[in-house]
Formats: C-alpha cells, structure tokens, sequence
C-alpha cells in the first residue's frame, strides 16, 4: 500500500500545482475485482487486465503501465497479466514494477539484460529464480522505458524523477513540499539504513568485518582471512566482536547466512540442498541442524508454514 500510494499521490499533487490534468491513471485486476491490500485495505479498481489489453491497439491505450505487488509475488502466476505486459511492452509502452513488481516483470520475460531494482527483502530469492536480471539494491532503475523501484516510499523518488523530466525541477520541489518530504533521493541511493545505524555499532572495524560477511555468503570465507583483509588478527576480531556485538564473529556470520537461507526458502522453490549451499553450507543435514537450532524449526517447517499463508 506505501508504494501504492506513493506511486500515485506526486502525480496527483503535479496536476494540483500545474492547475491542470497533466497524468491520469486508471486501475487495473487480473478479474477486475477489486483488490485487498495486506493491510485489509480494499481497492477499487477501473477494469481488469483483459479490458485494458484490448485498449493497446487504439488511441485510450496507456503510455505507462506499472505492476505493483507485494509479500507473496513468488505464487502470482497468471499467463493474462505477463501476456499483457509484454504486449505493452512490444508496442513501446513503457513497463514498470513498484515494491516487489520487478518479480512479476521478470516472469513475463521482460528484465532479462535489465537493470532493475527490488525490495532488499526480495533479493535473495529474485537473483537465485532470475540470473539474467540485472538486479540491484537501489531505490528505483529506469531501463531504457523498464521502470522498477524497491517499494515503500521509492515510489515517491521514481515518481518525482519521471516527474522532474515532464515538468522541471521547480514542480517537484513544490511537489515535495506538498507532501513534506525534504529532499529527492537519487535512483543509487541506499534502501537500508548504514550499518551503523542498523545494527548500533560505531566500531569501523567491526563494520568492515560485517561487509565482508555479507558480501561472501554464498562462499564464505574463514575468520583467519576476514581478520587479515581488515588488517587485525583472529583473536582481536574476537574481542571487538564479543565486546561490540555480544557474540563471536563466527556465530554471528552463521545467523546472517541463516538469514539468507530463510529468505530463500519463503521466496523460492529451490530444493533444500540448493538452498543449503547457497547459504555456504557443506552439507543438507548440517544446514538443516543449524536452522533448527537458531529458528526453532526445520526448514521443511519453514516451507511449509510459508505454503499455509499462500493464496488459494
């Protein structure tokens, strides 16, 4: 709903500034019912998917149509809605996703070769079902006329960008104003906190040692090499780790790459043993042994459980 609304809210607010009706926008279901949000939330909608494809050839086709989704896109599947993406898509229509929309697009073939951005929440399980997208954790890509944005308020700085290019910067300022939001936020800048602030650590070293961490957990390295790029010993690492963190640097690369695991498994239908070794695991069983011990349940029961809360 936040990237809904704030996807919609800066273009309604330009037409409010500029005095005239600059965009429109028209709402669109798979069936043409409307849509429960996650929040209980129902939205009206204009049509269904099938109504507006049958508008492309004509002269009320749209120049922009966005796909917007959220928790749960992995289960969206539905040959009408990627048919019509791509048919907009093929008669130069520009195509976009808001929050987790990106997935939708990358079912419908359209991200393949692509820039594109997705909720961070999302990542694991996208770059896994979808190698060919060129995949990023920033707050919005535009592609050539492919528009994605990681959800919540990117929306707004997408928006304001496209906004930026109709209307001048003077509109998105007013357009900011209107909607007390003190600066526009650039496509690259960072969709989760620094570290510093995410995890309440000041120590540069101990920050440096988790960036390490996260940026090898498919392949994860040993402390002993982690302590040398850093430019400490193994022994000092264990100190700042036990004193800043409250736990060992070996423990705490096993819970972040555990992390990685879960995301995997409530976004994927990658086997077990896939998911294992793609959370740098030598083995199912002591994959499965690791999970239990910190989540309190195996990663069967974490499927299953995901499968419970799946659409009918």
């Amino acid at each position: 709903m936040i990237a809904f609304a704030t996807a919609i809210e800066p273009l309604r607010i330009a037409n409010r500034i500029v005095g005239r009706e600059i965009y429109r926008w028209r709402l669109a279901s798979v069936d043409g019912a409307s849509v429960r949000a996650s929040n209980g939330v129902e939205v009206a909608v204009n049509g269904s998917v099938e109504a507006e494809r049958r508008t492309l050839p004509g002269e009320n086709r749209p120049s922009m149509v966005f796909a917007c989704s959220g928790v749960l896109v992995e289960d969206f599947s539905d040959k009408a809605a990627f048919s019509y993406l791509r048919e907009s898509h093929q008669r130069g229509i520009s195509v976009g996703g808001l929050c987790t929309g990106a997935w939708i697009l990358a079912r419908a073939g359209l991200l393949a070769d692509r820039r594109c951005a997705i909720h961070w929440e999302n990542l694991p399980g996208f770059t896994e079902a979808f190698p060919r997208a060129d995949v990023f954790a920033d707050l919005f890509e535009i592609d050539h006329n492919i528009y994605t944005c990681a959800g919540g308020t990117a929306s707004l700085d997408m928006m304001l960008a496209l906004i930026g290019e109709d209307l001048g910067e003077d509109v998105v300022n007013r357009v900011c104003e209107q909607a007390l939001t003190d600066r526009v936020r650039g496509p690259q800048d960072r969709q989760r906190l620094p570290l510093r602030a995410r995890l309440g650590v000041q120590h540069a070293k101990v920050l440096r040692v988790i960036e390490i961490m996260e940026a090898n957990l498919c392949d994860p390295l040993s402390l002993v090499e982690i302590a040398r790029a850093v430019g400490l010993s193994r022994r000092q690492v264990e100190r700042l780790f036990d004193k800043e963190m409250g736990r060992s640097p070996a423990r705490y690369y096993l819970e972040i790459r555990l992390d990685r695991a879960r995301h995997l498994l409530m976004q994927s239908q990658l086997p077990i043993v896939d998911i294992a070794v793609a959370s740098g695991f030598v083995s199912a069983s002591h994959f499965s042994k690791c999970y239990r011990e910190l989540y309190s349940r195996s990663p069967q029961q974490e499927r299953a459980g995901r499968a419970a809360l799946s659409p009918a």
